[in-house]
């Protein structure tokens, strides 16, 4: 995937530092990514969610609110309105590469963000947040004690997971005087809420009163056994799978015409994991799959193997080559399914003559319906043309080239 390390101005004047994650093949549309209070653009939960959207052609922007992460500016300066001026700060950026975004996508206090700038912002269909608070004010939970010092000096030294940040009393008045309710009911955008019930920073109350204020189209995925930062590289995984999914429906992901020479279009596979085996498979921005190998062969076991998807791609060919002969016959076939296995066996017990190994596949067809014994045999002859069979039998032609740079 793609990454280029690009900068733009935001509210203040200060450079901010941002990543835009490139799809591989045709660009289709493209979201923003807005990220947690005092957390960066460069979070797994933000990385993984991005390449999967990458890899279905949609292109993310996720960059660094002003003092924070690469960016230049003094975090204490800024509070939740300021982020809003940010986050179409980084849409007008977009706008002027001529990739005005479509999707919004907000974690925690950068989903509230989302929510407010989604309104003003026309190219804007669709909208996901993750962890998001309904009140932004609900992130001073955070400053515990110090809120009171805050309110008598104006300004105090808060630990947020780890690291010290001066908050100034400015930024408790803004996100107390924030009301999202009126915001969100007049949206007018495709929402997805996503929260995970265990969330111990944000309560999974906040999703719900966020879906309840939003008119529909709205949607709500809980994100299971999740941490608020979505730190588990499954659970990432899982959000960014329905994310892909869902925005899939609202965004228009129309692909190009494909290339002379390849009728169905082109498969991409990309690598996913580079510390295992997992692969992305899209095939044009609608249908997308996992490639993986077995636990015991050093992957994740996510998805089929290539030798399982060969397998799929006869099984398949096979039941629908049945299917369609069995329509035009006319003939009572209720249901068809068939159960393929790959083995390496050697070739003499394949009659070859050769004493090598090659691959052999078994299809047990399984037929239901009042057939005679002659329309089965007929069957039976007919999965033996079909196009994957007929390919898999001869000898195909894998043409390979290096892609420029």
């Amino acid at each position: 995937m793609p990454s280029e390390r690009v900068s733009f101005i935001g509210h203040s004047g200060e450079k901010l530092a941002a990543r835009l994650d490139l799809p591989e093949g045709p660009h289709l549309a493209t979201a923003l990514f807005a990220h947690c209070f005092t957390c960066s653009k460069d979070i797994p939960a933000a990385r993984r969610i991005a390449g999967r959207l990458a890899a279905m052609g949609v292109a993310v922007l996720r960059f660094d609110f002003t003092g924070l992460g690469h960016s230049e500016g003094e975090f204490a300066n800024t509070h939740f309105t300021s982020n809003v001026q940010d986050l179409n700060a980084a849409a007008d950026y977009l706008k002027e590469r001529g990739m005005a975004p479509s999707l919004l996508i907000g974690h925690s206090l950068g989903g509230a963000a989302v929510l407010r700038a989604a309104g003003d912002l026309a190219s804007v269909k669709a909208v996901v947040t993750l962890g998001a608070p309904f009140d932004p004010a609900h992130v001073t939970h955070n400053f515990g004690g110090a809120l009171e010092e805050i309110t008598e000096k104006g300004e105090a030294q808060v630990s947020l997971g780890g690291r010290p940040f001066k908050i100034r009393e400015s930024f408790v008045q803004d996100v107390e005087a924030q009301n999202l309710k009126p915001l969100i009911a007049n949206m007018k955008k495709a929402l997805l809420v996503m929260h995970a019930p265990l969330d111990d920073i944000v309560g999974i109350e906040n999703a719900s009163e966020i879906f309840l204020a939003a008119k529909h189209p709205k949607s709500f995925v809980t994100l299971d056994n999740a941490d608020h930062l979505i730190s588990r590289g499954e659970d990432a995984e899982y959000a960014a799978e329905v994310i892909s999914a869902w925005a899939a429906r609202y965004l228009d992901l129309a692909p190009p015409a494909p290339p002379i020479g390849a009728p169905e279009g082109v498969v991409r596979v990309s690598e996913a994991d580079a510390d295992g085996f997992l692969q992305d498979v899209n095939s044009g921005p609608f249908h997308h799959t996992l490639a993986d190998e077995p636990l015991a062969y050093g992957g994740t076991n996510k998805g089929m193997t290539p030798y399982g998807f060969l397998a799929s791609g006869l099984g398949a060919c096979t039941s629908m080559t049945i299917r369609m002969y069995a329509r035009r016959k006319g003939w009572k076939l209720d249901h068809v399914w068939v159960d393929v296995s790959h083995n390496k066996v050697h070739a003499q017990d394949a009659s070859t003559g050769s004493g090598d190994k090659i691959d052999s596949f078994k299809r047990v067809i399984h037929l239901e319906g009042t057939l005679t014994s002659d329309e089965r045999a007929r069957l039976l002859e007919i999965a033996d043309k079909c196009p994957v069979h007929r390919t898999l039998e001869k000898s195909s032609q894998v043409v390979t080239e290096l892609a420029p740079g």
